[in-house]
């Protein structure tokens, strides 16, 4: 089982990126909750954004709200997290993260699955 983050690059700040995640040997069905955390250089991981399995969607950090959108596609078995008018601080590793149920905690081990991460870089 295993989630993997892509989409992350390097733009500049006030651009956007969307990034995936894709699920494999799993179904990332409602019965799930998904979260975005992300880390950067010198800095705790924290919780961006999280898209309960309700349908329900919770920013972790107010410095992402109505910039940061989560969304999935069950589909296509991928969550994804739009990003807009980025800044700098920004810039970090981006990993998604899965859980059986209706809730969001704030720390990652509190997840089943946890996927490796996708580099975002924000120039100014």
């Amino acid at each position: 089982f295993q989630l993997q983050a892509s989409g992350g690059g390097l733009v500049e700040a006030g651009w956007s990126l969307r990034l995936s995640c894709a699920a494999s040997g799993f179904t990332l069905d409602y019965s799930y909750s998904i979260a975005w955390f992300r880390q950067a250089p010198g800095r705790e991981r924290e919780g961006v954004s999280c898209f309960r399995s309700s349908g329900q969607s919770t920013d972790f950090q107010d410095s992402v709200k109505g910039r940061f959108t989560v969304s999935r596609d069950a589909t296509k078995n991928t969550v994804y997290l739009q990003m807009n008018s980025l800044k700098p601080e920004d810039s970090a590793v981006y990993f998604c993260a899965a859980r059986r149920g209706d809730s969001c905690p704030s720390t990652l081990m509190q997840y089943d699955y946890r996927g490796q991460g996708t580099l975002v870089t924000v120039s100014s």
